[in-house]
């Protein structure tokens, strides 16, 4: 097999992530290209998890799509949870002793599925245990059941190791690892390699975790053989790194400058700088590098206010949040634009509105990003569709900031956000940094606001002169100042700030085109979307169908020249939006930027990512006559 798709699943809590992040090192480590999304429920412990992978041994998966090959779960809600998720001929591995459970006692799975799975099991004639769920669909779809006495494994463990059962019980997770190992056949070496990444010098957790895979891989090999071995890897890359978005924008960020970070904890967009701070001490060669100070806030307001304290230091100033908390700073937000003061404002969607689906991802934020705050001021909005442009955009969120002295609001998801990924490592040779018309020292009278100059030179605090601060219209000194001249300059002042952006920012840079430029079906979209509308591109093709997506990366500036003479050259009926929300919210920029509507769409709003396969039925759904698709597929 040169691709495969897996889905492991278990309870929350019950240490999936840490078998998928091994199993995930471990592929990598043995060459493959890897995409591992990880979905979960918003609770602590005890609600259903699981995480799909895309491996593949020719390139580095850049989506997600249905059916999968193998499904391994820690539990029976996962295989009753995502028994159609297996493909014809795929492979299941379970616990046997879990055999005797039922649908109806499977307290942590949600009513709305018990009762469609109800209805389809007494349609197949399935009496809803698991026994006669895997005797059906060994039947009918002659999935191969590998069943595992968990238990038995955990016994076997516990005498070698010299722990109670009870407590060997909690490498229980390990047995799924040792299962997909051997049938994939990776390298025994491989996976001691990702056993020691993960737990570092804890050599017991080594140890033991170690002894249970091997034991699984063994008897999995022995009784089945590796049967879904992968072809060798193609990937040329001499090296490679892996990292989920988080990682990603947390690694930018210290590259580019980064010397204050302030956050509130909200999922998704703490773990980013809980990595920051394991990196708060700097050091380059075994040289001390300076810092970055990373501060938890007692909340969002306090988190903004104290970033914009810091860049007006001189510092390169961010905070991380996600739609609550953005929504909770956005009187800061108009604060840093009524001021001129370069902050970045990393924002990671989710589902809303209010708490919505906290741990689900959305792109339903654009619109509010670029319109949140009272009054006019200009802002950047910035968005990422993947792991490699999130490191560039990072780092360039803050020499926009910078050079325009505006507020720049990167717009990440928590599909990009939680899922880890093999990538080649960024080019730091390419790395810019500009710190715009910046003056660490003053002589004479300054004006902040000098009005002569649309970007004025920007002194910082401390900067051996006096400079006033406030939220009310000002002078040029930083003084309150109501008179309706000085408020129509200072007003037109902050705004224009605005177009000389859209001159100066390439717009090649602001939206990329994937297509050779002969096709007559046109996708656009942003964001996360971009790895499956590439690649439902490229299925497209094979098709007979010639189509190109439009990925729009920066929305203010709008790139609208550029986009304009893209859409000119399709048709009306032939251009689809692809977005996660509900309005299709780069249709509505794009018609307010470029004055061209975009009457089809496809969407996705239920917080689980847009796979391959749905997309590419639904695109030909759409060129058969249909107005809008809402997809609605995943567990």
């Amino acid at each position: 097999m040169y691709e495969l798709s897996i889905i492991i699943g278990g309870p929350q809590g019950s240490g999936l992530e840490t078998s998928a992040s091994i199993l995930t090192y471990s592929l990598a480590r043995s060459g493959y290209g890897v995409l591992s999304d990880r979905e979960y429920f918003s609770n602590i412990k005890g609600r259903h998890s699981y995480v799909h992978l895309t491996i593949s041994s020719e390139k580095i998966p850049t989506f997600l799509t249905y059916p999968v090959q193998l499904v391994a779960g820690l539990d029976h809600e996962t295989i009753f949870t995502h028994f159609e998720s297996l493909e014809d001929g795929g492979v299941l591995v379970y616990d046997l002793y879990i055999e005797e459970k039922t649908l109806d006692t499977t307290p942590s799975m949600e009513e709305d599925l018990k009762k469609r799975l109800n209805l389809k099991f007494k349609k197949f004639g399935i009496d809803g245990s698991v026994k006669s769920l895997i005797k059906y669909i060994s039947d009918v779809k002659k999935i191969k059941p590998i069943g595992i006495n968990y238990s038995d494994v955990i016994n076997e463990v516990s005498k070698k190791i010299a722990l109670p059962a009870s407590q060997a019980a909690r490498y229980t997770s390990s047995i799924v690892i040792g299962a997909v190992a051997g049938l994939l056949n990776i390298n025994k070496s491989n996976i001691e390699y990702s056993l020691i990444r993960r737990f570092g010098d804890r050599r017991e957790l080594i140890q033991h975790n170690k002894i249970i895979i091997d034991l699984v891989y063994d008897k999995v090999v022995e009784e089945h053989g590796p049967l879904m071995k992968l072809e060798r890897s193609k990937l040329d890359h001499r090296e490679l790194m892996i990292a989920s978005g988080n990682d990603v924008i947390a690694m930018a960020k210290i590259v580019g400058g980064l010397r204050y970070q302030s956050y509130y904890p909200i999922t998704p967009a703490a773990d980013e700088s809980f990595m920051i701070e394991s990196y708060e001490k700097l050091e380059v060669d075994g040289k001390d590098a300076g810092s970055v100070v990373v501060i938890q806030t007692e909340d969002e307001i306090a988190a903004i206010a104290s970033t914009i304290g810091a860049a007006l230091t001189g510092a390169r100033a961010s905070t991380s949040t996600s739609g609550p908390g953005f929504s909770l700073m956005v009187e800061g937000l108009g604060w840093a634009g009524m001021n001129e003061v370069p902050i970045v404002i990393t924002y990671y969607q989710r589902g809303g509105p209010s708490t919505g689906l906290p741990t689900r991802g959305s792109q339903s934020d654009l619109l509010f990003t670029l319109y949140a705050s009272h009054g006019e001021f200009p802002r950047i909005v910035l968005a990422s569709g993947d792991h490699t442009e999130a490191f560039y955009d990072a780092i360039e969120a803050f020499n926009l900031a910078e050079r325009y002295q505006t507020p720049v609001i990167h717009l990440l998801d928590k599909f990009l956000a939680n899922s880890i990924k093999t990538l080649v490592p960024p080019d730091l040779s390419s790395i810019v940094i500009d710190r715009g018309d910046l003056l660490s020292n003053v002589s004479g009278e300054y004006r902040r606001f000098d009005i002569s100059k649309t970007i004025s030179p920007r002194a910082v605090l401390g900067a051996n002169t006096i400079m006033w601060y406030t939220g009310d219209e000002h002078d040029e000194f930083g003084h309150i100042d109501e008179d309706p001249e000085n408020r129509e300059q200072m007003y037109r002042k902050r705004m224009e700030k605005l177009r000389i952006a859209d001159e100066e920012i390439p717009e090649e840079k602001r939206m990329y085109y994937y297509g050779v430029g002969d096709e007559d079906v046109l996708l656009v979209g942003w964001g996360f979307v971009k790895g499956v509308a590439i690649e439902t591109v490229n299925t497209l093709y094979t098709k007979g169908i010639r189509a190109g997506y439009l990925h729009i990366k920066m929305f203010s500036p709008f790139p609208s020249k550029s986009v304009k003479n893209l859409l000119n050259r399709f048709e009306e009926k032939k251009i689809i939006a692809v977005e996660h929300n509900y309005l299709a919210q780069s249709s509505i920029a794009v018609r307010s930027s470029v004055g061209v509507e975009i009457k089809k769409s496809i969407v996705k709003y239920t917080g689980r990512p847009i796979y391959k396969n749905e997309l590419v039925e639904a695109v030909l759904r759409v060129l058969e006559g249909e107005d809008r698709v809402v997809l609605r597929y995943g567990p």
